[in-house]
């Protein structure tokens, strides 16, 4: 027996109103990512030892906390090179993406990314300063100079400064051309 066909105005069963497609995963081999997942592990060690001294063995360590939050602040500035080097910073683009693609457009864009590697370039003048400013200060638990964490956030400010540079040389190159977000056109590098 073959199958009826559904009444007038339904759609047949094998219509789905909903398509989802798995993305080929990509695995990203760049060193900010090595050293932002080695600092992430040896956060997570130290939370769990924390969480492990205090609530099984009712007797917690007391360098886990402070540790632990000095490696929560230093992953936040090596992910951001991360960030920088995705170029998926939150921004507003209200007016890029309602503007015409052409010479004023692509100067947006452009002043844009100087402006960021100016402010990058502005924070990591000023990380090392404040690097340089700690080396006499102690944190509480060990006897470790403060410079070492404030070293750890220079180090991902500079990261940011480099991918940050690299993506205004790149468009110095190909002048600012991004692809419209509203197109449909996969020649002009929409997504369809």
């Amino acid at each position: 027996m073959s199958p009826t066909p559904p009444p007038a105005g339904q759609p047949s069963e094998d219509v789905h109103l909903i398509v989802a497609t798995d993305e080929e995963v990509v695995v990203e081999k760049y060193p900010e990512d090595w050293l932002a997942i080695a600092i992430f592990w040896g956060l997570a060690f130290i939370v769990f030892l924390q969480f492990f001294t205090r609530y099984v063995l009712n007797n917690s360590l007391a360098w886990t906390e402070e540790i632990a939050r000095y490696l929560l602040m230093v992953v936040v500035f090596v992910g951001g090179a991360m960030v920088v080097r995705r170029n998926t910073n939150i921004a507003v683009e209200l007016v890029q993406n309602v503007m015409r693609d052409g010479g004023l457009k692509r100067s947006l864009i452009g002043a844009v990314e100087i402006i960021k590697l100016v402010f990058l370039g502005l924070l990591a003048w000023f990380s090392v300063l404040i690097t340089e400013r700690m080396h006499n200060l102690y944190m509480t638990v060990f006897d470790w100079p403060m410079s070492l964490v404030y070293g750890g956030i220079a180090i991902g400010c500079f990261l940011m400064v480099i991918r940050q540079a690299q993506i205004v040389w790149r468009g110095f190159r190909t002048g600012f051309s991004r692809p419209d977000p509203l197109s449909t056109d996969t020649k002009a590098g929409g997504t369809p």
